[in-house]
């Protein structure tokens, strides 16, 4: 028996952002998300955005440290400059989309290459610390 939904997408990646507008702003130009729903709060940040990749979704908002989440959650700042998971994502042209990430300031820390597994991938740094995975290994296949 399955408990997933039968939704679009059933695991979306949430996180938090020091500066969530500009991230929005940069995770689109540099990334390729868009923009789904993006609901201001009242300082000027985000209370809650959604940006779709394709069919795959990721939520964020403004850090808020003395919220109830944002006590729970760590940034890469806070932590050393390390990470806890990556997000990924599945893209058709790998060396295309890390010289439009390149292009955006995004820090490549690990250049485009085949892997043993099958697929192209790399890994990047964006301007808040979160590391992401992009590659063009689909494991559905």
């Amino acid at each position: 028996m399955s408990v997933a939904a039968n939704t679009r997408t059933t695991v979306i990646p949430t996180m938090h952002y020091r500066d969530a507008p500009a991230a929005i702003e940069w995770l689109c130009a540099a990334l390729g998300f868009e923009k789904h729903l993006i609901v201001p709060d009242e300082n000027g940040g985000i209370a809650h955005a959604q940006l779709s990749f394709g069919n795959g979704m990721i939520m964020l908002s403004s850090a808020n440290d003395d919220s109830p989440w944002g006590r729970r959650m760590a940034l890469p700042a806070d932590i050393g400059g390390r990470e806890t998971q990556f997000s990924c994502l599945t893209v058709s042209n790998v060396d295309a989309h890390c010289a439009q990430a390149r292009a955006h300031g995004a820090e490549i820390v690990d250049e485009p290459a085949d892997k043993e597994y099958g697929g192209r991938g790399y890994a990047l740094r964006d301007p808040e610390g979160r590391i992401w995975w992009i590659g063009s290994y689909d494991p559905w296949a």
